[in-house]
């Protein structure tokens, strides 16, 4: 990977509260940039929430020129209407961000908890204390949907820049540890 740096985009889709966030990638180094929440719940009509959501990606966008988006895939819950309407924020920001020339990456739930913690059943808790670690900061936001985005983003990373292990070498963690001697926290 270049020294370039680059800009990745993280959303954890909401018809409530939107977590967005924004870290910065020089080389192999991630560092934070911007993490907070749409909240959306004081407006009652659901495509009002659309236009919102879409409002806000598109100027994330444009004051930070994200070179990739990494999205959340939606879980599958029991309420079939609060999965249409989850899919349906989801799409407006999928669709606002591909409308802009940022391509998007969509991610499991699991595989952004393993990625961030090594637990694929991590709780918000344990994803933001992980997150601290990785980005070096120490504020905790108001809600944890900022994190969740974070996360998100910081999975992109990952993939993307193959810092993770491939698991199925077997090589392993032992050639990941051996590699990255500063990710051990003791």
């Amino acid at each position: 990977m270049a020294n370039k740096s680059k800009i990745i985009l993280g959303i954890d889709p909401g018809t409530l509260v939107m977590g967005y966030g924004l870290i910065l990638v020089e080389g192999t180094k991630a560092s934070l940039l911007e993490m907070d929440v749409l909240k959306l719940s004081r407006h009652k009509d659901h495509y009002e929430r659309l236009q919102l959501i879409h409002a806000r990606v598109n100027e994330l966008i444009r004051l930070h020129k994200p070179v990739s988006c990494a999205i959340e895939a939606p879980f599958f819950g029991k309420n079939v209407q609060s999965m249409l309407k989850l899919g349906r924020a989801q799409g407006v920001a999928i669709a606002t961000a591909m409308q802009a020339g940022v391509p998007v990456t969509e991610y499991s739930p699991k595989k952004i908890k393993q990625s961030i913690t090594g637990n694929g059943n991590a709780d918000k808790e344990q994803i933001w204390q992980m997150l601290q670690r990785i980005l070096k900061f120490s504020e905790r936001p108001d809600y944890l949907d900022a994190t969740d985005a974070l996360a998100v983003a910081v999975c992109h990373f990952f993939q993307e820049s193959s810092i993770m292990p491939d698991t199925s070498k077997a090589k392993g963690w032992d050639a990941f540890l051996q590699k990255n001697p500063g990710r051990i926290v003791g």
